[in-house]
């Protein structure tokens, strides 16, 4: 093992979660000890999505085998996956730990074996960094209570901190309009007023991009049109406001009424909507489709599905049809259509609310994402 590199010392979950996790360390060099070879062909059968991923992970590392001609004592150099980047060694650490442990970390399980593994390799290589990576948060609490680095596997996740996210929507500096109103044009067609602006700002904004300001007299836009150094943006329509309801739904905050101006625009053919549970993403989504459906007749039939991704234990095949299984994952739509019905016929009584129901219910189809072509 060259100098200066660090050495990490893989985790079984760590290959589970990211079957190919082994070529992402860049220059430093990887350990697999064997207690991790043992644990993986222990799960490889089934069809789970964990034994598939283990499958890879096997074949992977029998190709990196057979590409060093069987030579693997001195360690088998990684690919790049990208274009000129230095890539470290794979080696497999066949020994026992020989470093004892405290006491009470003293047995024979996996996770006591790779502490002392780690431990045995931080003594052997001094003058480097020996780091174990694993997805077990308790695994990486014990390492660093005996003075080990320890780090999560996060390479595979696409963004660390969400605030980095494309929001969407930006805010308006206070001299916005002082920089911006020179040879500004104005106009209204339909009911709908646009603007043509030019400076610095406009440049740099993307279609579909909600503007605002939070001055004296609040400003709420959404640009339309990118043309040279020219920006066309049109004032969003209020759906904060009652004689705008939508589906006798209306918006409580901003991003509400711009997600309801998305939504409700014939022109947008796909909506991305992102934010914590119980913001109204569903409901609003739903709204705006039987509006667009059952009022306006924009469309036939509204399509619900998700992923059918179990938060504990797996259910196990369901009986039925595709929309019976899809039952159990679709409590939320259930929630929100009741309470759009509610909400559509609290002064048709029962009969009414019967009727809606079943007229709601037949323009509506569930279907499985996994299954969907096309």
């Amino acid at each position: 093992m060259t100098a200066k590199r660090k050495i990490f010392v893989v985790d079984t979950n760590v290959l589970i979660h990211d079957p190919t996790s082994i070529l992402r360390f860049k220059e430093h060099d990887v350990v697999i000890p064997i207690v991790v070879l043992e644990e993986l062909d222990n799960i490889k059968v089934g069809m789970s999505e964990i034994a598939r991923n283990v499958r890879q992970v096997s074949r992977l590392l029998d190709e990196l085998v057979e590409k060093a001609n069987g030579d693997i004592s001195h360690g088998i150099k990684l690919p790049s996956v990208t274009k000129d980047i230095e890539t470290g060694h794979l080696y497999f650490h066949m020994e026992e730990a020989r470093s004892p442990l405290p006491f009470g970390l003293s047995g024979r399980s996996s996770d006591n074996a790779l502490l002392g593994i780690t431990l045995d390799l931080s003594k052997t290589h001094p003058d480097r960094q020996v780091i174990l990576v694993s997805k077990d948060i308790n695994l990486r609490l014990k390492a660093r209570a005996l003075g080990m680095l320890a780090e999560d596997y996060t390479n595979d996740q696409v963004l660390d901190d969400a605030n980095l996210l494309y929001t969407g929507a930006e805010k308006l500096d206070a001299d916005f309009w002082e920089t911006h109103s020179k040879n500004m044009e104005s106009w209204k067609e339909e009911g709908r007023t646009f603007y043509r602006l030019r400076g610095p700002k406009a440049r740099a904004w993307l279609p579909n991009l909600f503007l605002y300001s939070t001055e004296q007299r609040p400003f709420e836009a959404v640009v339309r049109r990118i043309e040279n150094e020219t920006a066309i943006i049109e004032v969003v329509k209020d759906y904060a406001s009652e004689r705008n309801k939508v589906w006798g739904i209306h918006a409580r905050n901003r991003e509400q009424n711009f997600a309801l101006n998305l939504l409700m625009d014939p022109e947008v053919d796909f909506v991305s909507l992102l934010g914590q549970a119980g913001t109204g993403k569903t409901l609003l989504t739903l709204a705006a489709a039987l509006m667009q459906t059952l009022e306006s007749k924009r469309y036939t039939e509204i399509i619900m599905t998700r992923m059918t991704v179990p938060v504990g234990e797996d259910i196990g095949f369901l009986p039925g049809t595709e929309e019976e299984k899809m039952g159990p994952w679709m409590g939320a739509l259930e929630d929100n259509l009741d309470v759009l019905q509610e909400t559509a016929t609290q002064d048709h009584g029962a009969w009414g609310r019967a009727a809606t129901h079943d007229l709601l219910r037949s323009r509506i189809r569930i279907k499985s994402l996994n299954f969907m072509r096309g």
